[in-house]
């Protein structure tokens, strides 16, 4: 075989690659890629990849927006970021009740006002949260901490979560939502989520991107200090005796 030749596999012959176009559809369903990072997980040439993504793109299955890049740029357009569009996620059978839930929520709206949305919302993550926090209250009493061991739980739940540290604090991405539909009509169910995050996590978050308003990722940050910071003890003070003087010292 020559070198950088793409085995096909059976099921791609017989109908036109449905096996690497549904591998496509599971990695983009964890979040946004490049059709290089596509390609490396596929064993895919640049080139190979983009054929599948634009026969995806022309049926509407996936879309494409400019990479942001922070620092200076090299030479070149940065690369393009590949997502599913709301078609993809349907087909993924994820959202088949997505109608049903909306039209629900706006009965409960128009006979009840948004504060019964609100309650609902509540209700409905009451579930998760109690799921969620056996495991967190296992991990201690560091947010961060917390916010690793809740990522795992979010994933067992479905929601491909994941926890990373960053200068201001740490932050936590689920690169699915169940509810993304819905959510993008009814908000309710975002603040209900985030509220529920920070009793979990032990302290205060912000929500800085959702999959529902058109993001890729769902982004709570977790504002505290670096982990060397909290663990770094405090001076004490103490009382020298000297020549029958008290003076006062610290632990160096």
């Amino acid at each position: 075989m020559k070198k950088g030749a793409v085995v096909v596999e059976p099921s791609d012959r017989r109908s036109g690659h449905p096996a690497t176009r549904d591998r496509v559809i599971e990695l983009l369903a964890q979040g946004p890629a490049t059709a290089a990072a596509l390609g490396e997980e596929l064993g895919l040439s640049p080139a190979g990849v983009r054929r599948h993504l634009d026969a995806m793109f022309a049926e509407g299955l996936v879309t494409a927006r400019e990479q942001v890049l922070r620092g200076p740029r090299g030479r070149g357009r940065p690369a393009k970021l590949f997502l599913l569009t709301d078609a993809a996620r349907d087909g993924l059978g994820r959202h088949a009740y997505d109608g049903l839930a909306a039209a629900a929520l706006r009965w409960i709206a128009e006979r009840g006002g948004q504060q019964e949305v609100a309650a609902f919302a509540a209700a409905q993550v009451a579930a998760l949260e109690e799921r969620c926090e056996s495991a967190v209250r296992d991990s201690g009493d560091d947010p961060l901490a917390r916010a690793e061991a809740l990522a795992e739980a979010l994933t067992a739940q479905g929601y491909a979560a994941s926890a990373s540290t960053i200068a201001t604090g740490g932050q936590l991405c689920q690169h699915h939502c169940p509810v993304a539909h819905v959510a993008a009509e009814f908000p309710q169910l975002c603040e209900a989520e985030t509220e529920v995050i920070g009793r979990l996590v032990g302290t205060h978050v912000q929500r800085l991107a959702t999959i529902a308003h058109g993001d890729g990722v769902c982004t709570t940050h977790i504002p505290g200090f670096a982990r060397d910071q909290q663990l770094k003890p405090p001076k004490r003070t103490q009382l020298l005796q000297i020549n029958d003087r008290a003076t006062i010292g610290t632990d160096s």
